[in-house]
């Protein structure tokens, strides 16, 4: 049985034609070419998934496209305004925090999340907060210090 999903994604009313056990991850990569949310273990493991539901982060590929109907879902195609980063994206380029770059969307939507709540994380809230999320390359040292510089750059930009 198929299902129209219509929900506020990047802050634009979208709409797809799905199953009913359409993974949000799926549909966001699948149904609205929104391609920049990874899937990178199909097991809920690694956090490659990561968006925001109504301002929280969650792995899209634990949710189905029919559980976020009608609700607000940030990817990390609207993460940057227009072509100007996001302190977190650039904190990330500066900081070299991505090698390979396939976990790195989620991380930032992680980061996120946890910036909203905690404006100053310790290395160890950092790496707490990032724990369901898993990156191959990179050893998480410019992971964290990428982190650390973004949210120094928010709160003396009072973002």
């Amino acid at each position: 049985m198929t299902i129209t999903a219509t929900m506020t994604v990047n802050g634009e009313e979208r709409s797809g034609v799905c199953e009913e056990r359409t993974l949000l991850v799926t549909f966001l990569r699948e149904t609205l070419r929104l391609t920049g949310t990874h899937v990178g273990c199909d097991t809920s493991q690694c956090g490659a998934c990561v968006v925001l539901i109504d301002g929280d982060s969650v792995k899209s590929c634990t949710v189905l496209a029919l559980q976020a109907d009608g609700r607000d879902i940030q990817t990390i195609e609207g993460v940057a305004d227009g072509d100007e980063l996001h302190p977190i994206q650039q904190a990330f380029h500066e900081n070299h925090g991505l090698q390979c770059g396939y976990c790195t969307p989620g991380m930032i939507m992680s980061a996120l999340d946890l910036l909203k709540h905690n404006a100053d994380p310790t290395e160890r809230e950092i790496r707490e907060h990032l724990e369901g999320n898993l990156c191959r390359c990179t050893g998480y040292h410019n992971i964290v210090k990428s982190i650390r510089a973004a949210a120094g750059k928010m709160a003396g930009a009072g973002a």
